[in-house]
């Protein structure tokens, strides 16, 4: 190498930890055979810059199996704060002993442009040759993160057959002490109030409006919702089951409901259940609503999309409010609306605006004195015929998608229909730039002249 050729120098960290504090008084133990090694290491790779720093990192007596460590803490430390570049160990599991702590500590080392270096082991992860060691030791640490959670997993399902309780949302009646389920005296009376009333009323919302007259809440303090009925009326776990992925086992807490009462409840649900769907609007139809998540009240109340077909098969779509959805007709006074009307009342609106392009026309001046190289509005108005022409020719989900992008929200109020519509998207499709506000605000006017009576 000639004299002129400037070598970088490349700042050494020596790691040394033995798990042992036996024998650390000797005049020469365990630890300073490593730091010795190490020193003799990067002295012998001064050639490429290699220089030791003057700190040591050293954890006597501390285990490898975690990183809970003093001095590998402050090794960590010091590579985020960009004072090490290289860390030079004895062998790997001195730095490590678990592969899934390893791999972390690799992917730091990434992070902050440092190496990892043996000496014993010719592995250094600023070589190919060495980051493919790395990269088969990190496949071993992930084989190793996977039979842990198939061993957890197993574990889990061997204490759910044994009936105990595993974690998790504690359900009404019950409160978890020593890891068990215990009956909570006041709660399970009002568990058996609900099945109870079920069984005479056969009606959700019936018990709804009940619970809350008398003031019983969820052990949140919220009033209980049809949903919250249906998830308490379907648990096993009242019967004294516990249940993992579908099957189920005797469960080591108390019973609150006998299995006579259960059974009874449960042929109700099944007899009745498309009588109350069509009744409630309980079935959830996922596919044909083009406003779904976009309707509101003046109050704020979100509209839900809801599907029943009857008994000669025709199919009736609506929104519903989501109080009255969850807490029964008449929790607030929005009547259900017909999706159909809403729907072709909006769309319309939509396609004025694409069919005569009046918001080029209205816009013209002033976006063309901001982007001189576009085109005559004709040419623009046309463009946008062209896009409702093939409207009816779009897939639900497609036409969807294209009211999501130039409509925010939908508020239904006394009047008619106000719509919040996403100017920017509008401004998008008639060139106006992103960044000009002066323009979004004269485009902001012309649109929320369209309002729907």
């Amino acid at each position: 190498m000639s004299e002129t050729q400037q070598v970088t120098p490349k700042r050494c960290a020596v790691y040394c930890r033995v798990s042992s504090d036996e024998r650390l008084d000797q005049a020469f133990n365990s630890i300073d055979a490593q730091r010795e090694a190490g020193a003799a290491f990067i002295a012998s790779q001064r050639a490429e810059g290699w220089e030791q720093v003057e700190d040591n990192y050293e954890d006597p007596g501390f285990t490898g199996g975690n990183m809970d460590r003093p001095g590998l803490k402050r090794l960590l430390q010091d590579i985020q704060d960009g004072k090490i570049d290289i860390v030079v160990v004895y062998k790997i599991d001195r730095l490590s002993r678990s592969l899934a702590d390893f791999a972390k500590m690799i992917q730091l080392f990434d992070r902050y442009k440092a190496s990892f270096s043996s000496v014993t082991q010719q592995i250094n992860s600023a070589t190919s040759m060495g980051r493919l060691m790395l990269n088969v030791l990190l496949s071993f640490a992930q084989f190793e993160r996977e039979v842990t959670g198939e061993r957890i997993r197993d574990k889990f399902a061997a204490s759910k057959r044994k009936g105990m309780w595993m974690g998790g949302p504690v359900p009404m009646g019950y409160c978890v002490d020593n890891r068990k389920l215990v009956v909570v005296p006041e709660e399970a009376e009002v568990v058996r109030q609900i099945f109870d009333s079920f069984v005479a009323t056969r009606s959700t919302t019936l018990m709804v409006k009940q619970l809350v007259e008398q003031g019983v809440t969820s052990k949140n303090g919220k009033p209980l919702s049809k949903q919250a009925l249906y998830t308490i009326l379907h648990n096993r776990l009242y019967i004294g089951d516990i249940g993992h992925k579908g099957d189920f086992y005797p469960g080591q807490h108390e019973a609150l409901i006998d299995q006579s009462q259960w059974d009874r409840v449960q042929e109700i649900m099944a007899q009745n259940s498309r009588d109350r769907a069509r009744d409630t609007f309980g079935q959830k139809c996922r596919h044909g609503f083009l406003l779904r998540g976009m309707m509101f009240t003046a109050d704020g109340d979100l509209y839900l999309p809801m599907a029943t077909r009857k008994t000669s098969g025709k199919l009736y779509r609506y929104y519903v409010v989501n109080k009255n959805q969850k807490m029964g007709a008449g929790t607030v006074e929005f009547a259900n609306l017909p999706a159909a009307g809403i729907e072709k009342s909006v769309m319309e609106k939509v396609l004025e605006v694409l069919r005569s392009g009046q918001m080029v026309h209205k816009c013209w001046e002033q976006v063309y004195s901001l982007n001189p190289k576009l085109t005559e509005p004709e040419a623009m108005v046309l463009f946008f015929k062209n896009t409702a022409g093939i409207w009816d020719q779009l897939a639900t989900q497609a036409k969807q998608d294209i009211v999501r992008t130039l409509i925010k929200r939908i508020t239904v109020a006394p009047e008619g229909l106000h719509v919040d519509w996403r100017f920017e998207a509008w401004g998008a499709l008639i060139g106006l730039p992103p960044k000009n506000l002066a323009g979004y605000e004269q485009l902001e006017y012309d649109l929320r002249e369209l309002e729907i009576a």
